[in-house]
């Protein structure tokens, strides 16, 4: 059995499930460290607009534990320029095999990765990066990347989401036998269970919401920011209605808040009924409105993965994706599954909505094929990128102990 410490910045619900997944696992002793425990109470997030607390479970399962701030202590906000303590001595009295981080974007972790090299325990890394999509030279890309080299010089392997975060890590020259595949995954299990369990209350729910039963429905869950672009899919919406009568018309329905929640209900209210605002709705009520949803639209400008997507997958239903999403390579087949259009084209964008709303067989033929294509994205795909990731790097290790001592 291998030994790994896992230290990421604080609990995440997307996550918690996989560490729990792992730690049932008869080949990895896994302990994860955590720099900051505030997203297990209630806080505050901005791209939300509110405060709120996570209804699923974020630390049942595995073995875990907060690492102190220096000079704060356990609990604080999460402050990404601020060291831990504690960090060299549980990696040294732990006797791991190989450290596990995830990303880069908080001093800790930066500190995790110079205290495992320096302790002679190879590191492993994952993150969410992506090929920037602008070609210029800006001062600011320009120390991201002197960063990124020095740091990735300190890492023996990469575990890849996706086949755009692996290009991000072959653009700094890192050579491919250091390159795994773990790829950005949800609890599969959980979702579809979820959506069969409100599917014999699907009609109850659209009478909840008043929504006539035979009109299709449009769905956008994520953040209201511009990087997720949901005027884009409004406007589109937008040329999409003007085609149908207000009696057979599809519904837009987004669900999620934040800064730019204002500016598109006043940009909604000519559409009527047709577009409806859920609000925040919390990770265990979303299966249901997959469920509800004719079709999945993520629009985003910049995006780099997009789990929403593996999670409406889940549900059987097709999704429809701008070219800045990340997932967009890995699981949207563009005319399969959904559709993949270029960012910021609004006719592009209604075109492929149309068609799907005007043909249900066309809709339950890509359900299917998303059903189908997000089975094998799933944690034991994770678990064995993670085992051969490993595997690698302590033999290689091994080797290298054992040609030193000769």
């Amino acid at each position: 059995m291998l030994r790994l410490a896992y230290i990421v910045t604080h609990p995440i619900q997307y996550q918690a499930p996989l560490l729990r997944y792992l730690s049932r696992e008869d080949d990895i002793d896994l302990r994860v460290f955590f720099l900051s425990d505030f997203s297990l109470h209630e806080h505050y997030e901005q791209a939300f607009n509110r405060t709120f607390k996570w209804d699923v479970a974020l630390t049942d399962g595995y073995k875990w534990e907060i690492l102190p701030r220096v000079l704060i202590g356990p609990s604080t906000p999460l402050r990404t320029w601020w060291p831990v303590g504690w960090l060299r001595r549980r990696l040294h009295e732990g006797c791991f095999d190989a450290v596990w981080v995830h990303g880069w974007g908080h001093v800790g972790l930066c500190q995790a990765v110079r205290e495992a090299t320096s302790l002679g325990l190879p590191v492993l890394l994952r993150g969410e990066s992506t090929p920037d999509p602008q070609p210029q030279r800006t001062l600011r890309r320009r120390l991201r990347d002197a960063f990124c080299r020095r740091l990735f010089r300190q890492v023996a392997g990469f575990l890849c989401i996706g086949a755009r975060n692996r290009e991000f890590y072959r653009q700094f020259g890192a050579p491919e036998d250091i390159l795994f595949s773990m790829p950005y995954a949800v609890d599969n299990g959980f979702f579809q269970a979820r959506c069969a369990e409100a599917r014999p209350q699907r009609e109850t729910l659209r009478q909840s919401l008043g929504l006539q039963p035979s009109r299709p429905v449009i769905l956008f869950a994520a953040k209201f920011t511009k990087m997720k672009a949901p005027e884009e899919l409004l406007a589109a919406f937008t040329l999409l209605h003007r085609g149908w009568s207000d009696d057979a018309a599809p519904y837009l329905m987004f669900v999620g808040d934040g800064p730019l929640r204002g500016e598109l209900e006043e940009q909604a209210r000519p559409l009527g009924d047709a577009v409806r605002f859920l609000g925040f709705r919390n990770q265990s009520e979303l299966p249901a409105l997959y469920d509800l949803c004719d079709v999945f639209a993520l629009p985003s400008r910049f995006e780099p993965w997009g789990l929403v997507v593996n999670e409406v997958m889940n549900a059987g239903r097709p999704v429809i994706v701008s070219d800045r999403v990340g997932a967009a390579p890995d699981l949207v087949e563009d005319g399969g599954n959904g559709f993949v259009y270029p960012s910021g084209d609004v006719a592009a964008l209604a075109s492929r909505l149309r068609q799907l709303i005007e043909s249900p067989s066309l809709r339950a033929k890509m359900g299917e094929r998303s059903l189908k294509r997000i089975a094998s994205w799933d944690f034991e795909a994770d678990r064995r990128g993670l085992m051969e990731a490993l595997s690698a790097v302590c033999r290689k290790r091994t080797l290298e102990w054992e040609a030193a001592a000769v």
